[in-house]
């Protein structure tokens, strides 16, 4: 009897339970098979404008793929949790900024600030050389290159919420091409006339064709800029910026700079609501707040055995960018006893290009025997091929021609600037003397300045010998040639130099559409460069960034400028 009843009870409760289960599945969706459209659409993909007339922003999107749900007899997954994100990332730099302004702004630390506040009408998908729409989200090319019309977007906006229209590009653009600070020929030498057609139309007039434009176009001469900013005046403090993805909310020159996420901003937000830049006095102070944990973020410049004793530790980033970064040495072929071209192709003969490379940087450098770098075409070693490298015995018959000797010895002023290029400029200034010094015939004086007021000298063609670094404007070999030789464009280097043929081969190369036939004008320009000496090419390098460990979204293309917009820190 007992027993019998348990076998019933037991039945009972396994009923009960067989009833639960299918209770329970069936309200989840259980028991059946469920289809669910899912629709996937690609990115907007932009191909580079050619010389025909056409629309450049297009979206094109997959057919929705299909996912079928299996029948399943277990809860789904719980969902994971993505790590959450800080709401400020702080940059540490030696650098300093010059003008807060693109009409005058034209050194590589300003120019990353400025395209991370103000857009242009095109810029670069970022760590990629790949041009894509911005302000303008489409465009046309006509009569044979020399008319560009863009179509803006109607939602893009300045930091205080008023909107950008047609006449904010046309009155930008005509700024700097009337304040004529030393970015401007990026404009002037290649815009005729721009102009509004309506709101959201510019058209641009060229001079003449031009292959590399929207690599100009993305360029902070071009970018769009306040309405408050004055018509014919810089502004070198100015905190008003543009439409970019930040905001400038303060400013304190050579201490820091506080960046806010643009709360109209057209793109994509910002991964990090806040950037704080600070500026440090030297390598030394930078790394030990980097260590300490004060920064996230160690950029431009720590010596070149920070980066090696850091990469070792194992608990930092260091991430090496390769690129197109270039030293040389400006020459003021105005000044005595530099304005002797003898005297000039003596120095680059003693200078020993390897030893600077090894001595200096550490191997994170290389010789670099012309303007145009290694790697881009037309490049050509013209200065290894008509000088050699540290040829001291050739430097000695040059200047034994050009008058002088161990008891009359030529005198030379070097200056660099001590904390742009980073703690080694110092040295790097001492090795050049050295070696300069070893012909028995040369004696140097070093001096320095800071870099607000090495730009001021440079501009006023004080110096006879100045250490000076270049990051590209825009990836040609123009952007390594005309801004240094062209007499329209050279002005900031204050090195005087002005041939009347260089600036015509440069002046053709830029309207030629075929690229062999560039190539052998700018080789030609850069055989008159070994010759007429008005700039030294030094030295090729790569640089260098180091975060945090919990620091993402870092990427630095070929320009070698830091988008901050892509930049976060995890928490967790």
């Amino acid at each position: 009897m007992a027993s019998r009843t348990g076998l019933i009870t037991a039945t009972v409760i396994v009923i009960l339970i067989i009833i639960g289960v299918a209770a329970y599945y069936a309200s989840k969706g259980g028991g059946k098979t469920t289809t669910t459209p899912a629709t996937t659409t690609q990115p907007q993909t932009t191909q580079p404008a050619t010389s025909t007339p056409q629309e450049v922003a297009t979206t094109t999107s997959k057919p929705p793929a299909t996912t079928t749900t299996p029948q399943t007899s277990t809860p789904p997954p719980a969902t994971t949790t993505a790590p959450a994100k800080a709401s400020t990332i702080i940059i540490g730099t030696t650098d300093k900024v010059t003008d807060l302004d693109p009409a005058n702004a034209y050194d590589f630390f300003t120019w990353e600030v400025l395209t991370n506040t103000m857009d242009t009408l095109v810029k670069y998908k970022p760590g990629t050389d790949q041009i894509v729409p911005a302000i303008a989200e489409k465009w046309e090319v006509k009569n044979n290159g020399t008319v560009w019309i863009f179509h803006l977007r109607k939602d893009v906006k300045f930091c205080d919420g008023t909107p950008v229209t047609a006449k904010d590009v046309v009155r930008s653009i005509k700024r700097v091409m009337t304040i004529k600070g030393d970015p401007s020929w990026l404009v002037t030498s290649f815009v005729k006339d721009v102009k509004a057609l309506d709101d959201y139309t510019v058209e641009f007039d060229l001079k003449h064709p031009t292959g590399f434009f929207l690599a100009l176009l993305a360029t902070p001469p071009y970018a769009v800029v306040s309405p408050k900013y004055p018509n014919d005046k810089i502004v070198s403090d100015a905190t008003w910026g543009g439409a970019g993805p930040y905001c400038i909310k303060e400013f304190k020159r050579d201490e820091y700079l506080v960046l806010e996420a643009n709360p109209y901003y057209y793109g994509e937000k910002p991964k990090t609501q806040k950037v704080i830049i600070r500026f440090y006095k030297d390598a030394t102070t930078l790394r030990l707040a980097l260590e300490n944990g004060e920064i996230d973020i160690a950029w431009r410049t720590l010596r070149p055995n920070d980066y090696q004793e850091l990469k070792q530790s194992g608990k930092f980033n260091v991430i090496e960018i390769p690129g197109t970064f270039i030293r040389y040495i400006v020459v003021n072929v105005k000044m005595e006893p530099t304005n002797n071209k003898l005297v000039r192709q003596a120095i680059a003969a003693a200078i020993n290009r390897k030893q600077l490379a090894q001595i200096v940087f550490m191997g994170t450098m290389e010789p670099l025997y012309s303007l145009v770098p290694k790697g881009l075409w037309s490049h050509k070693d013209v200065f290894l091929e008509k000088y050699g490298d540290g040829n001291i015995e050739l430097a000695k018959k040059l200047l034994q021609q050009a008058g002088y000797s161990k008891d009359h010895k030529l005198k030379l002023e070097l200056w660099y600037t001590p904390t742009h290029y980073g703690d080694t400029e110092a040295d790097l200034a001492q090795l050049i003397k050295q070696q300069l010094e070893a012909t028995g015939m040369i004696t140097v004086e070093i001096k320095s300045s800071e870099w607000a007021t090495y730009v001021d000298q440079l501009r006023k063609g004080q110096m006879m010998l100045a250490l000076l670094g270049w990051y590209p404007d825009y990836i040609d070999p123009d952007d390594f040639l005309t801004p240094f030789l062209h007499s329209e464009a050279n002005k900031w280097t204050g090195s005087g130099y002005s041939n009347p043929e260089v600036d015509k081969l440069l002046d053709e190369a830029v309207q030629l559409t075929d690229q062999q036939a560039r190539a052998k004008l700018y080789e030609k320009v850069q055989e008159i460069l070994a010759e007429d000496v008005p700039i030294i090419p030094l030295l090729q390098g790569k640089l260098f960034i180091v975060t945090q460990k919990n620091v993402e979204g870092v990427k630095v293309g070929p320009t070698m400028l830091l988008p901050y917009y892509t930049i976060y820190k995890t928490t967790s």
